[in-house]
């Protein structure tokens, strides 16, 4: 944990932390939207495959704020680990904005 190549714990603190907490509730609001709303245009194997996906990414970020308050701001994220669940999230942002529009067109 000592390598010249890791960020200070404060850097991390100030950035990761607020990013992890930003995805927990990007992640909670999603799930919540794919578990109350049948969703038509996704279909129900697409909608419980994406709310999978939804709930493994929800774990993964909580083991990782785990990890990064377990050792004080020691432990980072790769980059290879956060941008799955960045997709993940634009992949529920345009569900989210699908259904929204589909709604709003429908209403008289």
């Amino acid at each position: 944990m000592g390598s010249q190549n890791l960020p200070e714990p404060s850097l991390l603190k100030t950035v990761l932390e607020p990013l992890l907490d930003d995805f927990q509730y990007w992640f909670d609001r999603s799930r919540t939207l794919l578990e109350r709303e049948p969703i038509a245009f996704l279909g129900e194997a697409a909608q419980a495959d994406l709310l999978a996906r939804v709930t493994q990414a929800q774990q993964e970020v909580a083991t990782s704020q785990m990890l990064l308050k377990a050792t004080g701001c020691q432990a980072g994220v790769e980059m290879s680990v956060l941008m799955p669940w960045h997709h993940l999230l634009a992949e529920c942002w345009k569900v989210s904005a699908r259904l929204r529009t589909e709604r709003n067109t429908l209403k008289p």
